[in-house]
């Protein structure tokens, strides 16, 4: 079946349409068919390992997110072939029958993937729903409701009992209590907000793509689709909010910043910009939109995300199973179903018809915080590449999170992953050579071109730490307090390929003057060897400061990076900096005392 032709007048960046997009769903869900169970109840992906779940969960995850996907498409045949499957699945639950869907009382990863077939129905409810056999309606509520009750885990999963009880409101089954659900949910929600576009997931200080892809995702899509306008007037602000932010985090070449958990998500990162455009509640034109996801979607079909029979894989652009959590089985990477939201959106409304805009990225060189996060992000015209320096976001739980827990990404470089050196990493090393683990960082605050936080490598060592950006320069400063003098440190730059961007690091003060390339690996931009850039010194006193220039950049034949910026201390803690195009500023590192911590 060929693939519809480019159009290079209205997608001038991409090249695609709505019709490559209907095209790519079909395939998607064509892919996944040999692999369901006779009636449909379960697909069962192939894959390296099932997921923490265990493979009857993995094939209702299978089923549930594809049936999303389905349901965007909104394609009768395959509508059919799904409401068999809910037929099947739901007709002896919690029995180890071939079509049988597990119980939320026994997995709850299914509380998950209830959100996915009550959001899939929500949407089909007229040309599916309303068509079942009663029996077969009643037990598909049946099979929902527990998800009506609290969330098992503290976090986004609140939204999913919203997701199953703004169906059910719909449909006019228990009303009472899926009101009561959607009140609930989302007064859970309401905790995390902190503002400018952002939540916390959970009483922690993790922030990443599910801002955008659940907790803006889930209310205002359950908001637009009830038609409730205090619900949309209340978090479509939000979502505008966030887009502006988003939109940040988009390479030229239509990477999504590959920062946090759930990577194998891929391209739902582009879901957010489509509920913006359905909704209305968005930064963005029409066209910069469609540039965005086409971006997106392209990018990780054009390297790999899907194998020789057109299923996604486990991991990024193919298969990489660092990028992996326990829960993530053979059907995850479905959830990517999200980026298809645009499909809701008629073919002649203006995200379709108007011509493809530019990206922040390829317009200008921009530095900027993104709100309380403690994360900063630099991106450079001339190359398109987009950085992300992280001061004071963390993944509770995990002390050395690759996904979370380095001072900078990139959407064209690692992260490195154990047993290899950290990239992007400021350690202290033990007598044995090991580096010390950065844990939970502590925000300090952020201005328009620099970030700092504090962390606690070791029981009664603090190091502040700070990033300044400049077009692809970045000054990053350390000082460490507490460490016995004479420990050594070791600072990491950007791991690349030899066929990828460029990687600078330069010592200015606290180092020796040699730059060490250490072997690195695979990263999920591909496989090995990397190499990754450290320079080394030793604390001198109850305080140290270490100072470096780094860069990463994907120009031709760089100038180096000692060129990029020049700097003075003018105080123990204070640096001067000078950039290559003449204007100057001001870094201050100033710790708060331990107790303030």
């Amino acid at each position: 079946m060929p693939t519809p032709p480019e159009n290079r007048e209205l997608s001038p960046y991409t090249g695609w349409t709505r019709a490559h997009w209907e095209d790519t769903a079909g395939r998607l869900l064509h892919a996944v068919r040999p692999h369901a169970s006779p009636r449909g109840g379960l697909i069962d992906l192939p894959g390296p390992r099932p997921s923490w779940s265990g493979p009857r969960s993995d094939g209702l995850e299978g089923y549930a997110r594809t049936f999303l996907l389905a349901a965007l498409l909104g394609d009768a045949a395959h509508l059919d072939r799904y409401a068999e499957g809910l037929a099947a699945g739901t007709e002896r639950p919690g029995t180890d029958g071939p079509e049988s869907w597990p119980l939320m009382a026994d997995t709850r990863q299914a509380v998950v993937e209830s959100a996915s077939v009550a959001l899939a129905l929500r949407l089909t409810r007229t040309r599916l729903w309303d068509r079942l056999d009663d029996r077969v309606r009643q037990r598909a509520v049946d099979w929902l409701l527990p998800a009506l009750g609290p969330s098992p885990v503290d976090n986004n999963w609140w939204l999913f009992g919203l997701t199953v009880a703004g169906f059910l409101q719909d449909a006019g089954i228990e009303t009472d209590r899926a009101a009561a659900t959607v009140e609930r949910s989302l007064d859970r929600v309401e905790r995390w907000w902190l503002g400018d576009g952002w939540y916390s997931d959970g009483d922690n200080r993790a922030f990443d793509h599910y801002n955008a892809w659940a907790l803006h995702f889930y209310p205002v899509l359950h908001a637009h689709l009830a038609g409730d306008r205090a619900l949309l007037d209340r978090y479509g602000p939000r979502l505008r909010a966030q887009l502006d932010h988003h939109v940040h985090l988009f390479d030229a070449n239509g990477a999504p910043l590959p920062y946090g958990r759930s990577l194998t998500y891929r391209f739902a990162a582009a879901a957010a910009p489509w509920l913006g455009a359905l909704t209305g509640h968005t930064p963005l034109t029409p066209g910069a939109t469609r540039r965005l996801a086409s971006g997106a979607l392209r990018y990780f079909l054009d390297r790999g995300a899907t194998d020789a029979r057109g299923r996604l894989t486990l991991g990024w652009h193919g298969p990489y199973e660092p990028v992996l959590q326990s829960y993530s089985g053979p059907g995850s990477p479905y959830w990517a179903s999200k980026g298809f939201l645009g499909l809701l959106l008629p073919a002649d409304h203006p995200v379709w018809t108007a011509t493809e805009e530019p990206l922040p990225a390829e317009r200008a060189d921009a530095v900027r915080p993104l709100g309380p996060t403690g994360l900063l992000v630099q991106s450079t015209a001339a190359d398109g590449l987009v950085r992300l320096h992280n001061h004071g976001s963390n993944h509770v739980g995990e002390e050395d999170d690759a996904g979370y827990a380095r001072h900078a990404y990139s959407t064209r470089t690692g992260p490195t992953t154990a047993p290899d050196p950290a990239d992007n990493h400021f350690a202290l090393l033990r007598a044995d050579g090991t580096a010390t683990a950065r844990g939970p960082a502590t925000p300090l605050g952020a201005g328009p071109d620099r970030a700092a936080s504090l962390h606690t490598p070791l029981p009664g060592v603090r190091v502040l730490s700070a990033t300044l950006a400049h077009g692809r320069a970045e000054v990053r400063a350390h000082l460490v307090l507490g460490a016995p003098e004479g420990t050594p440190v070791r600072q990491t730059g950007w791991a690349t390929h030899a066929d990828g961007p460029v990687s600078q690091l330069h010592p200015l003060h606290g180092y020796g003057p040699e730059v060490t390339e250490l072997p690195t690996g695979a990263t999920l931009q591909g496989p090995g060897p990397t190499r990754t850039p450290a320079v080394h010194g030793t604390t001198s006193g109850p305080e140290t400061l270490f100072v470096a220039l780094a860069s990463l950049t994907a120009e031709p034949e760089p100038a180096p990076a000692p060129t990029l910026a020049t700097v003075q201390l003018t105080g123990p803690r204070t640096l001067r900096v000078t950039w290559q195009n003449g204007t100057t500023a001001r870094l201050a590192l100033e710790a708060p005392a331990p107790e303030d911590q």
